[in-house]
């Protein structure tokens, strides 16, 4: 059941739990704005940024307004109900900057060298194949680019055994949230 619940190595959860899920982010969000959250990702204008695992899409406005109408921001997710949720929001928002893509947890559907900013919020700890999900990551971001890996559900110390492990990353920076990655190019 914890498994079930926590998501542990699953890469998509049972729609029941994805709609349990956006039902307690959305008391969540109403008791704590979810905006403070991408602050510390320094997002800037005219910037791409991919939101892997977005979920029901609580960060994508707040990125869309940060990158601006120069910038993009891709809404990227494994699960069906997530890539609808990330559409209600760009319709309900007027986001037009944002573009759902629907991944199999192999591939995304986004070019080579794209992303400035990659961030993967709660979700981690759902990857089974973590090294073809880091080089995924790595093919997808641009040469000096960032990605933002918050451990989820999972000890830290595994998760950068993860990373350091995947021969994609380079880990230059931890907060107590979240670790900072720089991509290991060859």
């Amino acid at each position: 059941m914890k498994k079930l619940i926590t998501g542990a190595e699953m890469d998509r959860m049972p729609g029941w739990v994805f709609k349990m899920m956006a039902f307690m982010f959305n008391i969540a969000d109403l008791i704590r704005s979810p905006d403070q959250r991408l602050k510390p990702f320094n997002l800037l204008k005219g910037q791409t940024v991919i939101d892997y695992g977005s979920g029901t899409g609580r960060y994508l406005k707040q990125a869309s307004e940060m990158v601006g109408e120069t910038g993009s921001v891709y809404a990227v997710d494994i699960h069906e109900l997530a890539i609808e949720s990330a559409r209600r929001r760009i319709e309900k928002f007027n986001l037009k900057n944002v573009k759902p893509s629907l991944t199999d947890g192999k591939t995304v559907n986004i070019p080579s060298n794209t992303a400035d900013v990659i961030y993967c919020l709660d979700m981690f700890h759902m990857v089974k194949d973590t090294n073809g999900f880091l080089k995924e990551l790595n093919r997808m971001i641009k040469p000096g680019g960032v990605l933002y890996l918050e451990d989820g559900h999972q000890p830290r110390k595994l998760a950068k055994e993860k990373v350091n492990s995947s021969g994609c990353w380079e880990i230059v920076a931890e907060t107590k949230s979240f670790v900072s990655c720089k991509p290991v190019k060859v």
